[in-house]
């Protein structure tokens, strides 16, 4: 068997963090690693237990999340970061994914939905419910990201193959090109786009409709 994905809570309301742990701790791919209160303290925690994900509330007192995530990118945590949130608005929403995280759920969701939404985040893919995804779009449409320069039919294939969560191997495998090559593609991408890391990669594709 697998090891577990290991997760850290990070929320501020304790009754939250209960509730979310006795709910993981049942499911046998998944393993509670540690909590946090607030975003500074689980920097901290991040940069001392290496989660593989991380479960963020967004509006938290002292570093809120959005801030808690910039610090994550920076200091170069590789953890996957899913919000888990009772907030819907755009303005909590769209800073918390420009910012890295990987995907965005409701405190309301099922639990076995939310145990999904962990194996798809730390699969490498980009998780959103369907309200944010329009609010992403609805972004868009007002004047937010721009599409940017026109991406190449391969650069788009890729971009797509990059959204489906696919590691740079498995890219050169499926469009039977070197990695090496896969990874100038990739390079190209971003420069293009103006993004940062191939989650922002992934969450631009999923903005506009680009799939593998």
């Amino acid at each position: 068997m697998a090891d577990p994905i290991r997760v850290l809570l990070v929320d501020d309301h304790q009754v939250v963090r209960r509730g979310l742990r006795t709910f993981l701790e049942v499911q046998e791919d998944i393993e509670v690693v540690g909590e946090a209160s607030d975003g500074s303290e689980g920097v901290a925690r991040a940069d001392e237990l290496r989660p593989d994900v991380v479960l963020m509330d967004v509006k938290m007192p002292g570093t809120d999340g959005v801030e808690a995530l910039r610090a994550l990118r920076e200091g170069g945590n590789p953890a996957r970061v899913l919000i888990v949130t009772s907030f819907t608005e755009q303005r909590t929403v769209i800073p918390a994914l420009r910012a890295g995280a990987a995907g965005y759920v409701y405190k309301d969701v099922d639990p076995d939905a939310l145990a999904g939404a962990i194996r798809s985040v730390h699969a490498g893919h980009v998780l959103l419910q369907p309200e944010v995804a329009g609010a992403l779009l609805t972004d868009d449409q007002g004047g937010g990201v721009g599409r940017g320069p026109s991406l190449t039919e391969r650069e788009r294939e890729v971009l797509g193959l990059i959204a489906d969560g696919r590691s740079n191997r498995e890219i050169a495998r499926a469009l039977v090109l070197s990695e090496k090559t896969v990874k100038t593609h990739v390079s190209n991408i971003l420069m293009k786009l103006d993004l940062a890391d191939r989650t922002q990669a992934a969450l631009w594709a999923v903005r506009h409709g680009v799939t593998g």
